[in-house]
């Protein structure tokens, strides 16, 4: 019981807009209308500042860790299972009709998790990932190639560094939700057209 409790609440916690309540509370905006659309760090950080940017990242991340926090205290056997239903609940809340963000800080949040309350590897698992992220971004330029390849290379080094082999199989699981939630923006790597950072 307390475990599918957990799985629930932290659903409802991915749900959160962070980018939609902030842009709406402190700069009455909706991102939902301006740039594209997306309720996510990015997005607002393009429509509201590069703080509240910033802020929405951060909060969108503590979401997948504290549901995960929250179940290692009351069913720790569900910790994997809270980082995912967290994931899910970002990409489709159910408190703005299902249309959610593309779960990029989330994952990193889970991530953090599972480095914290599973397994120990601070670097392999939480740090590492980061490191690919800002390379293939300094590289490429493109946040969306830059969060589904480094999700991509954690899944498989994930396989080598845990024990508990759900691990690796959320990670997959998380890359692929990535990867279909990136759909539009792959569509446009193809043909030369995804946006690109101007800052690094």
């Amino acid at each position: 019981m307390k475990t599918i409790l957990v799985i629930i609440l932290s659903y409802l916690f991915g749900s959160i807009p962070w980018g939609l309540v902030i842009g709406k509370v402190f700069f009455h905006k909706d991102i939902r209308k301006e740039g594209s659309g997306n309720i996510g760090g990015t997005n607002a950080g393009r429509i509201l500042g590069k703080p509240a940017g910033i802020a929405v990242i951060l909060l969108d991340a503590l979401k997948g860790y504290f549901a995960m926090v929250l179940a290692y205290y009351l069913a720790k056997d569900a910790i994997v299972f809270a980082g995912l239903a967290s994931v899910i609940g970002h990409c489709f809340p159910v408190f703005v009709h299902f249309h959610g963000g593309k779960a990029v800080a989330t994952t990193f949040g889970f991530f953090l998790g599972i480095a914290t309350l599973v397994n120990g590897h601070i670097f392999w698992q939480f740090i590492f990932p980061i490191l690919c992220f800002l390379v293939i971004l300094y590289l490429t330029k493109m946040v969306s190639l830059s969060s589904i390849t480094a999700v991509f290379i954690e899944a498989v080094v994930s396989i080598f560094i845990n024990t508990n082999k759900l691990v690796p199989v959320a990670v997959f699981i998380l890359w692929i939700l990535l990867t279909y939630r990136h759909k539009s923006n792959i569509e446009r790597i193809k043909n030369g057209t995804e946006s690109k950072i101007k800052w690094m």
